[in-house]
């Protein structure tokens, strides 16, 4: 599983806004590679930030 499916999996199963560092301590992974996965999300329009510095998977 990439590490962008992983995050937007954690973040719905999250059921709420969540933010990096909470998704850092759902799946594991570095916090440098869940940075670098939530700008290629907001880049893709995949993810969007209801509450600063939280973010939740868009609707679409």
């Amino acid at each position: 599983m990439e590490i962008k499916d992983a995050v937007l999996k954690a973040m719905a199963e999250a059921g709420a806004p969540v933010s990096a560092g909470e998704v850092e301590k759902i799946t594991g992974f570095d916090r440098k590679d869940i940075d670098k996965a939530f700008k290629d999300l907001k880049k893709e329009e995949k993810i969007v930030s209801p509450v600063r510095c939280k973010w939740e998977p868009a609707v679409k």
